[in-house]
């Protein structure tokens, strides 16, 4: 009867779960709590948004728990399924690319045509430069200088851990990760410094909403790879990965990484390159 279950392929055929219905029913519950709360339609809005923001977290904290069990103590991610795991992932950085690139579009679709005639108004609005008259900008080589010096030694740190990990050395992939941690940390501390200090605003003008949109998405980014690597220290304290299994870890510097390439682009783009030589006052450089 035994050897009628065994599983003779390299697979895995998951159990069933409640999470997916669980997931449904709070990501509903809380989309409706936002909507009736940002129109004001009942006093108790903010109530059911949080009741379902709840569900939503304990439904990933539960399922990928579920997941690490699997890999970890039932055994579940052979090779094969670790191969398309790999895939999934490559595909879901690829789909959080061409996020990005909408936001990078719309920056250049204003930016390299300020005063373009077939726009009639983007040279009332613009004054037919960019950045736009009266915008003052951040100084690149000032907070957004620091914080791409953060990023790219975060980069530096999460290969050290890589690396540790691979060659069984546990002390060292706790203090890169630590290491990462923190500087994520800071990156977050820094942008949140500057935002306070913007001198324009993310409404009214264009420059302010693709500004903020790239860099507060990305700045999101920071926060949940954040998150993701600091699961990963509990789960090294918890001794679950090992110099040949270490999937998780894995996908967790390659995000990492991600972040740290955006994050270059937009400083090169943005912040550099639409700097603007118009010699206005700028912000955050004082």
């Amino acid at each position: 009867m035994a050897d009628a279950h065994a599983k003779h392929h390299d697979y895995h055929l998951v159990d069933p779960s409640p999470w997916p219905i669980v997931g449904s029913v709070s990501a509903f519950i809380m989309a409706v709590g936002a909507i009736s709360w940002m129109h004001h339609m009942y006093a108790a809005a903010p109530l059911v948004f949080g009741v379902g923001t709840v569900g939503v977290l304990y439904t990933m904290a539960s399922w990928w728990a579920d997941v690490i069990r699997e890999a970890t103590y039932k055994g579940d991610h052979t090779r094969v399924v670790q191969l398309h795991h790999r895939y999934g992932m490559i595909l879901f950085i690829a789909s959080e690319v061409m996020f990005f690139v909408a936001w990078f579009w719309a920056y250049f679709n204003s930016a390299l045509f300020p005063a373009d005639p077939v726009h009639a108004t983007r040279d009332a609005l613009f004054g037919g430069v960019w950045p736009p008259k009266g915008i003052e900008t951040f100084d690149p080589w000032h907070l957004p200088l620091l914080n791409t010096l953060i990023l790219l030694t975060s980069g530096t740190t999460v290969t050290w851990a890589h690396h540790a990990l691979l060659e069984g050395d546990r002390q060292g992939v706790k203090w890169g990760l630590i290491l990462t941690c923190v500087l994520g940390a800071c990156f977050t501390c820094v942008q949140a410094y500057e935002y306070s200090h913007a001198a324009f605003a993310f409404s009214g003008n264009i420059y302010g909403a693709t500004f903020f949109m790239a860099t507060g998405f990305h700045g999101f980014h920071v926060l949940v790879g954040t998150i993701f690597l600091l699961v990963c220290l509990l789960r090294v304290y918890a001794g679950q990965f090992t110099p040949k299994q270490h999937l998780g870890f894995e996908f967790a510097a390659w995000y990492w990484h991600f972040v740290d390439v955006v994050w270059l682009f937009l400083f090169i783009c943005i912040y550099v390159w639409g700097h603007g030589p118009e010699g206005v006052a700028h912000a955050g450089g004082h």
